[in-house]
């Protein structure tokens, strides 16, 4: 397969990148040279190239920025997206776009589901959810698939800050009541090889690790985790802090955005596994690699 990774040194873009090398003819493109908010640049671009399957790991995912530049917001979430899923549609190739738990308004009690009402409560959601219907209305061959709170090597992440503040500081703190599922960068390339089979079915689907947790949940295991790595820390608790007291947020976020994943396993017969088993692996291999044998 001749794959396209759009956003390639972003957190996820790197990780799809690769998980694939030498497996598939895989090619990333990056900033300066890509600039997705140049919609006839892009275009160009996109139609220059040779490409089977198209990742599109690109976006604005600054949620308060959206907020205050919602411009750039609707140019890069909905109007790059659409060319993308143009420009493939007419080469005869699967775009495989992201999206995120933040279309959801989280006054629900239970995981959402592809079905479920997008009510979004920002820029940011407003325009990741415009995004989606623009891409299936170019194409409903092409995937969109929904993640929330990815963590992977090629960017650090909340857990790597926790982490990271937690060897220097006697005292860390995080959200306890906002609610969402962990979803690791590199399980999702193993999601998303069944897609690049030109028989699967396209669509929505949600795509993260099994499980739920509070950002407290989140950051105290990511400390036990690097406790059995052996990292010295300077604290080994994790203090709660409640969502209302972020007072330098500027959008509002839900507090419940857990994805039900049923779809996805019900499509590929991949069936996530566990949020904990899944950051645990990524953070010994991090901080406690296993040594070659000799």
């Amino acid at each position: 397969m001749k794959i396209l990774v759009l956003g390639a040194h972003g957190r996820l873009g790197a990780s799809l990148l690769s998980a694939w090398d030498g497996k598939h003819e895989v090619r990333g493109m990056v900033r300066p040279t890509l600039d997705v908010a140049d919609s006839a640049g892009l275009r160009a671009q996109l139609t220059a190239e040779t490409y089977d399957v198209l990742l599109n790991a690109t976006g604005a995912t600054n949620v308060d920025r959206c907020e205050s530049e919602p411009q750039e917001a609707q140019q890069v979430n909905v109007e790059a997206p659409r060319i993308m899923a143009e420009v493939s549609r007419d080469k005869g190739a699967r775009l495989v776009h992201f999206s995120t738990d933040y279309v959801f308004d989280g006054e629900a009690e239970q995981p959402y589901d592809e079905e479920s009402d997008a009510r979004p409560l920002g820029v940011y959601g407003e325009t990741k959810r415009a995004g989606e219907r623009a891409v299936l209305a170019v194409d409903p061959h092409h995937v969109i698939m929904r993640v929330s709170w990815v963590f992977g090597p090629s960017k650090a992440s909340f857990p790597d800050a926790i982490i990271a503040k937690a060897r220097t500081h006697s005292r860390v703190e995080a959200i306890a009541d906002k609610f969402s599922s962990p979803t690791s960068a590199e399980d999702i390339a193993t999601w998303l090889t069944p897609f690049f089979d030109p028989q699967a079915p396209g669509g929505l689907y949600h795509a993260c690790n099994a499980g739920a947790c509070s950002w407290q949940e989140y950051g105290s295991f990511a400390l036990a985790c690097a406790r059995e790595a052996g990292v010295a820390l300077a604290t080994h608790d994790v203090h709660a802090s409640l969502l209302a007291d972020m007072v330098a947020f500027i959008a509002p976020r839900p507090r419940y955005s857990v994805l039900s994943t049923a779809k996805l396993t019900r499509v590929t017969g991949i069936t996530p596994r566990h949020w904990r088993d899944a950051l645990r692996h990524y953070l010994l291999k991090k901080y406690a690699p296993i040594p070659p044998i000799a």
